[in-house]
């Protein structure tokens, strides 16, 4: 399984309101659900006119799957390959 984050170009996601926000939420889960595979929604990042969403995954194609059963456009996956974060006494986590 691989880590990848999502980009979905959608105007005015910033302004969505909470209902259209867990309607987007359920959507995403249904598709996960249906999916029948390895596959995990970890969280989204609502940006001004974007989306970023960060799963956890087989492959770009199974991504592409959840997408087309929830109906949100993608419009970048990109495979995560490490994760950097502040120096706490702990390594980087190399993907």
């Amino acid at each position: 399984m691989k880590t990848y984050v999502v980009e979905r170009n959608l105007p005015g996601a910033g302004e969505m309101t909470t209902d259209e926000l867990e309607v987007v939420s359920l959507a995403w889960s249904n598709a996960i659900e249906e999916l029948r595979k390895p596959h995990s929604w970890l969280h989204s990042y609502i940006t001004e006119d974007k989306i970023y969403c960060i799963h956890v995954a087989e492959s770009r194609e199974a991504i592409r799957e959840h997408s087309r059963i929830a109906k949100f456009p993608i419009n970048t996956i990109c495979e995560v390959k490490c994760i950097l974060a502040p120096k706490r006494n702990e390594a980087s986590t190399k993907m």
